[in-house]
């Protein structure tokens, strides 16, 4: 992360001939939003004197609470490598205020800062580094996205199999062009499904850099004439896309979850830690899958994760902590899709994490084996219980959670509930393809 003072943004505005600064924020669904203002108004966003109407956000307020404020970060400065270089276009991640000027409470940025201050006051700070998956599909003459795809690739293939590698080229080199620090970049186990790795970082940040990874990432595909979707699960007996959180907490600047004296190199905390994730795993699924379309992802078979249970090198597990050096070991959570709210998905997971290692919660013993191949008695030996699969039951399990909806507050609870409860309906009137496919004829 930059340490930008206001000066700085000023100066860059001027020495990078900025024309437009968009100042940006994410509403509760993880959609990117912003206003854009002339290099002329930067004076007024730097005083946090920009209002917008709030109550026309998706997941927002109401009417009566429309008039809110949005507050710079001057840390996310960043000027967008693909507009025009003469008058260049760049950006503000803002936090929203309400018209009182306090920090709003539907902010989903402000729910991940609540939750950070919290490992703040126990002494830790999170690292998050996510692994981002996503398609790229053709578009039709109209530049609307498809699902169709040329692409036959499978994991790791290169071109010409892999037929998206020079998109997928481009856009590390964005990315690395605009800070971005990229650690690899591949095909995946889908036709037309690619990864692309970026170092971890501290949780605020990570979530910013989500939100422009998937900005930058759809915008090149775009110029390559191909839609990128972060849809969890767009076609059916294939893998779906997930956004793994690999996490560890820093102490006075040391990584706490490793131990070299422990035979598995992970210390009493990491564990505690797994043991919090587990416990409130299925709280947390509405929110780390947060669509009807989710849950087709997390099925048998297709490498996402069914069964609640931990591993050091089990890919098929929800948690696995990977064999690494002592300064590097981390517990990685596989459930998240790429469709999660990064700021809620981060802070959910931080608080659970934290309930663990304040309640001394002991997780099962690590399993390699895959659940999925278990007989109901053996999953009940290692307690691994089989995650929410609908939105519907995940909605329930969120409500039963207490630290779940604490953590996310009262207004992005009651918002989310809202909103899902309303999907789920919508979702369950609707006559789809495969019914009548399957009845119109026999019935």
């Amino acid at each position: 992360m930059k340490n930008y003072t206001k000066d700085d943004v000023r100066r860059v505005v001027e020495e990078e001939d900025v024309e437009f600064i968009r100042l940006q924020f994410t509403d509760l669904f993880g959609n990117l939003k912003n206003m854009a203002i002339t290099a002329g108004q930067l004076e007024k966003a730097l005083e946090n004197r920009c209002m917008f109407d709030g109550s026309s956000v998706d997941g927002f307020g109401d009417p009566t609470g429309s008039d809110m404020y949005l507050y710079p970060d001057t840390n996310t400065m960043n000027i967008f490598p693909w507009r025009p270089q003469h008058g260049k276009v760049a950006r503000l991640i803002c936090d929203v205020y309400t018209r009182d000027r306090k920090p709003y409470g539907g902010d989903p940025r402000y729910v991940l800062k609540r939750a950070m201050a919290e490992a703040e006051k126990m002494g830790y700070s999170l690292n998050v580094g996510p692994e981002c998956e996503f398609f790229l599909f053709q578009t039709d003459e109209n530049a609307q996205p498809t699902t169709i795809a040329n692409d036959r690739g499978g994991y790791f293939d290169l071109g010409p199999v892999d037929q998206g590698e020079n998109a997928r080229r481009d856009m590390v080199l964005t990315l690395e062009e605009m800070g971005f620090d990229i650690e690899s970049s591949h095909h995946e186990a889908a036709p037309a499904q690619h990864e692309i790795d970026f170092k971890y970082d501290k949780a605020l940040a990570t979530a910013d850099n989500i939100m422009t990874f998937k900005l930058t990432v759809k915008t090149i595909a775009r110029r390559h004439g191909l839609h990128a979707t972060f849809m969890p699960k767009p076609k059916s007996d294939t893998q779906g896309s997930g956004m793994y959180l690999s996490m560890s907490l820093e102490k006075d600047g040391k990584n706490i979850f490793a131990d070299k004296n422990d035979p598995e190199g992970i210390s009493e905390d990491a564990r505690y830690f797994i043991g919090g994730l587990l416990s409130h795993i299925r709280g947390m699924c509405a929110v780390q899958n947060p669509l009807v379309n989710s849950y087709k992802r997390l099925v048998p078979g297709y490498e996402a994760p069914v069964y609640a249970g931990w591993g050091r090198g089990n890919c098929s597990q929800v948690i696995r902590v990977p064999h690494r050096e002592e300064e590097n070991v981390r517990v990685e959570l596989r459930s998240p899709d790429s469709a999660a709210n990064p700021y809620l998905a981060i802070a959910v997971a931080l608080m659970a994490g934290l309930d663990g290692i304040k309640n001394k919660i002991l997780p099962p013993a690590a399993v390699d084996r895959d659940p999925v191949g278990m007989s109901a008695e053996e999953r009940k030996t290692y307690g691994t219980d089989r995650l929410p699969e609908d939105l519907n039951t995940a909605i329930d399990e969120m409500l039963r959670d207490k630290l779940i909806t604490d953590t996310l507050g009262e207004r992005v609870t009651a918002a989310f509930v809202q909103a899902k409860r309303k999907e789920w309906r919508e979702y369950n009137e609707e006559v789809s393809d495969w019914e009548v496919k399957r009845y119109l004829n026999r019935y």
